[in-house]
């Protein structure tokens, strides 16, 4: 070869190399996502997550009692080769994959299903009576340990940790608030969670900047009064009537207090009292939920229910004692996207899906204890979509007929792994290499 045909390959390869540099530079995919929705829909990998899904399905466990579905997954970690620390907050697991030194990214799958019967009729359906996944969470599960399946795949091309988070009780047991209480994701700089989402189409993703879920908190209150028969009420001190003056007046918070513009919620689901027509009971058990986007609009909702229920009570010469049930159900803190990662969901879900598969959704007033993370380190939540088009009618979820659909386990899995890989090839340049065991950093 010639001097000139020399010159110009030199020419040619630091022109390549440049353009490679531009174009990280100009915040473009990098290479390593774009076969990984590919790879997920293959056959084989999602007839695997499939088959995990509908064994999670058919055995569903309550918040804290994951053994059977952290048995399951440390059994798939294993033979992928990928390494975990258990138990963490009783029956999670944290998987690692890649140099085992910074930077770290976590992706998170919640494990707990609901008290609920089901009532699809399918092969795969619960076995376990009164226990259900009808919030979608073993799909969750599925999903994550197919972005672990491609991310070991690739873990050469890993710069960096991808932390696998495998989370106990989300459904109000704030599983998520154990995790860091133990101390999992102390060096972790960023995380990504998903949900999925029966109203969006599959293939379709949603999600926003800011405050995208809202934080919430139970109640509890015993209205006792004096029982005594029906027809002579005079002798008695009615808790039903006293109970019924303080739900309506509970309204009032909202619709009279609250700024329109500052979205509050408080919503009484449980009244119990009594057992036969003719007698006032002595005592009557209220209940519900408070949700608001704002710590402080939250503690000023828990106060006034509070002034309100023993007021109210007191008024009709009843005595009420309320609990905020802080032990069983902990207040979730609203779930707030950070945004430079929504910035990186909406280029990594747009280039993997196209730009009109990714949504910008309102505010919603559900809750998620994903929430606690974004309290600690820098967090992004967005919806999964699963609508099946030949479907007429989508049942929601937490609904005993909810039945989800696995043509959207690929996409879950893809983008899990696409988020956390091009996250930390963004940050290694910024991250100093540090030299030990992955297990003692984080």
């Amino acid at each position: 070869m010639g001097f000139f045909k020399w010159v110009c390959l030199i020419l040619l390869l630091y022109l390549l190399d440049a353009t490679l540099i531009l174009s990280d530079s100009n915040d473009q995919l990098p290479v390593i996502p774009f076969g990984f929705l590919e790879f997920a829909k293959k056959p084989e990998v999602l007839n695997w997550m499939t088959d995990i899904r509908r064994k999670i399905h058919e055995n569903p466990e309550l918040g804290y009692e994951e053994f059977k579905t952290s048995e399951l997954i440390r059994e798939k970690l294993d033979k992928l080769g990928i390494s975990y620390k258990y138990p963490v907050a009783v029956t999670g697991v944290i998987g690692f994959i890649g140099t085992g030194h910074p930077p770290f990214v976590a992706i998170r799958a919640d494990m707990d299903a609901l008290a609920m019967q089901e009532k699809v009729e399918w092969e795969h359906k619960s076995k376990v009576p009164g226990k259900m996944h009808a919030c979608g969470h073993d799909a969750h599960v599925a999903m994550l340990l197919g972005a672990a399946k491609i991310l070991k795949e690739h873990e050469k091309e890993i710069k960096g940790t991808v932390v696998l988070v495998f989370q106990p009780a989300e459904e109000g047991g704030a599983g998520a608030k154990k995790v860091l209480d133990a101390g999992a994701l102390e060096n972790v700089s960023a995380i990504f969670g998903l949900h999925i989402d029966p109203s969006l189409p599959i293939g379709e993703v949603g999600s926003r900047s800011g405050p995208f879920l809202a934080g919430s908190g139970f109640f509890e209150a015993v209205i006792s009064g004096k029982g005594g028969h029906a027809a002579i009420p005079q002798h008695t001190i009615d808790p039903i009537l006293a109970a019924s003056n303080v739900i309506v007046s509970l309204q009032h918070l909202v619709s009279r207090e609250a700024d329109p513009l500052d979205s509050q919620v408080v919503t009484v689901a449980k009244f119990q009292g009594g057992g036969a027509f003719n007698v006032i009971p002595d005592s009557v058990t209220i209940g519900g939920t408070f949700r608001a986007f704002s710590k402080e609009s939250f503690m000023q909702l828990r106060q006034r229910i509070e002034q309100v229920i023993t007021g109210q009570a007191a008024v009709q010469r009843c005595n009420a004692t309320i609990s905020f049930l802080d032990k069983q159900k902990p207040f979730f803190p609203p779930t707030v996207n950070d945004g430079d990662l929504h910035k990186h969901f909406q280029k990594v879900a747009g280039d993997l899906l196209g730009i009109s598969k990714v949504t910008g959704m309102p505010p919603s007033m559900g809750s998620e204890d994903f929430a606690f993370y974004q309290e600690s380190l820098p967090g992004y939540f967005f919806m999964l979509g699963m609508k099946d088009a030949s479907v007429e009618k989508t049942v929601s979820v937490h609904s005993p007929y909810f039945k989800f659909n696995e043509d959207a386990l690929p996409y879950g899995a893809a983008l899990h792994a696409s988020l956390a890989a091009s996250y930390l090839l963004k940050l290694q340049q910024n991250v100093p290499v540090v030299e030990g065991n992955h297990h003692d950093e984080l």
